[in-house]
């Protein structure tokens, strides 16, 4: 393979009349920061959980179609009936590719303590009933404001390209079950199928001002795994007159951690974790049956499914080795899931270069695959669209080079003290998105 040094020189002859556009790109998202700052502190401030994005929703529906954009909402249907707060707004632009750009609109049950001026406050209840305060977390916020900056210069811009630029507002990807309820409603059979497919996401682990860009794998597949252990419950002082599925269960978790260990190729990455364990009602009685939630994740399809069978043999083996009846063995469910994220290899040769263009090579890094997971795969149907998430950089650079001396790490997506660096992170995500998206329909 040629080196990619080799290949980005070997552009830059053919770019150079790029780089007039690429400054009055970045001059024009320096201009927009003013007004997108307040749009980020507005929706940094008013975040909405999972399934509940009303008036996010409306309000970046309401942004675009100021922009000029057809805009479509409550796209998604979910697997009861209701409706989701999808958006869809369409630029179109003559005779060209189709380009799909995405966003997340929801936020996490997370009470904030940044310490902010622009903190969130808002307090919700989730799925279980329970009071919670709700932060945008994993910054979703900083994507939405970079989505509506990058279609502001695709609108003033129209001169540079040719096509349909479809963009997504996305609900429901923390619980990943939004992608799907939009596939469910007919996305593609009403808004046509697109030829790339481009998202971001930011990360604590790159620095505010740039970005960070790899094919293959970046995320990992998420599959959730329930476990019930049944036994037969009785008295506490006469454990032997039943049998315990609390000590079943434990042996069980214990036994799980060895299936990736010593049952999958190593250079195979998969994490299993047992994140519940329900079981009990009193501390003098033996119940009927302990259940327990897991999280699976691999990048790999054939492994996912290997593990899966792991786990159903091996409840199955250890209920059979405690004497557990026939009609009493474990039972293994499946729950939500969602694919890896694979980026296309060519793609993203292209759209490295095309961000070097635009950023400088200072600004454009390497970046690194995470074993966490997100359900934008599902707008690449599995890979047969060519797709490309990069990191966006959220990290101050100061602190992030000192964690890197210190080896402690930064807060990050999902913490409560996550504060994203975000005023060179939107200029930078704005000029990056909208370069890659003048390359892909030019």
């Amino acid at each position: 393979m040629i080196p990619r040094a080799f290949l980005v020189a070997a552009l830059a002859a053919t770019t150079l009349p790029l780089l007039a556009q690429s400054a009055d790109l970045t001059a024009s998202a320096e201009r927009q920061l003013p007004a997108l700052t307040e749009t980020y502190k507005h929706l940094h401030r008013n975040p909405e959980l999972s399934h509940h994005e009303e008036k996010t929703s409306a309000f970046i529906a309401s942004e675009l179609r100021n922009l000029g954009y057809t805009v479509t909402e409550h796209v998604g249907k979910y697997p009861d009936g209701s409706q989701a707060f999808g958006i869809v707004a369409i630029l179109q632009n003559g005779t060209g590719p189709r380009l799909l750009a995405r966003t997340e609109l929801d936020a996490l049950p997370v009470e904030e303590k940044t310490g902010l001026d622009y903190a969130s406050t808002v307090r919700s209840t989730n799925a279980q009933g329970q009071a919670v305060g709700v932060m945008h977390a994993c910054g979703h916020d900083l994507h939405m404001t970079v989505f509506l900056g990058m279609a502001r210069e695709m609108a003033a811009r129209k001169s540079q390209w040719r096509g349909t630029l479809m963009l997504i507002g996305q609900p429901s990807e923390e619980t990943i079950d939004g992608a799907k309820a939009m596939h469910a409603d007919g996305l593609y059979k009403r808004f046509g199928q697109p030829d790339f497919v481009l998202s971001e996401h930011d990360s604590n682990e790159v620095p505010s001002g740039s970005i960070a860009l790899k094919g293959g794998p970046l995320l990992a597949s998420s599959t959730g795994i329930y476990v019930t252990m049944r036994g037969i419950g009785g008295h506490g002082s006469s454990p032997q007159s039943g049998k315990d599925p609390i000590v079943l269960a434990a042996e069980f978790v214990l036994v799980a951690q060895t299936i990736v260990s010593r049952q999958i190729d190593p250079q195979q990455p998969a994490v299993l974790t047992v994140g519940t364990i329900h079981g009990g009602t009193k501390n003098n009685i033996i119940p009927d049956e302990v259940t327990m939630g897991l999280t699976l994740r691999a990048y790999s399809s054939e492994v996912r499914d290997k593990i899966i069978d792991d786990i159903r043999r091996t409840a199955k083996g250890l209920a059979e080795a405690y004497g557990i009846p026939a009609d009493r063995m474990p039972e293994v469910t499946l729950g939500e899931s969602t694919p890896a994220t694979l980026n296309d290899s060519a793609l993203d040769e292209r759209l490295h270069s095309v961000a070097i263009a635009a950023l400088g090579p200072d600004r454009v890094l390497d970046g690194k695959a995470v074993m966490g997971s997100e359900d934008v795969g599902l707008f690449t149907l599995d890979g047969r669209i060519p797709g490309v998430m990069y990191w966006l950089g959220a990290a101050d650079p100061a602190k992030l080079a000192e964690s890197r001396k210190t080896g402690i790490p930064l807060p990050s997506p999902h913490s409560a003290l996550f504060a994203p660096v975000y005023a060179p992170a939107i200029t930078t995500g704005v000029t990056a998105m909208t370069a890659m998206a003048l390359d892909l329909l030019k």
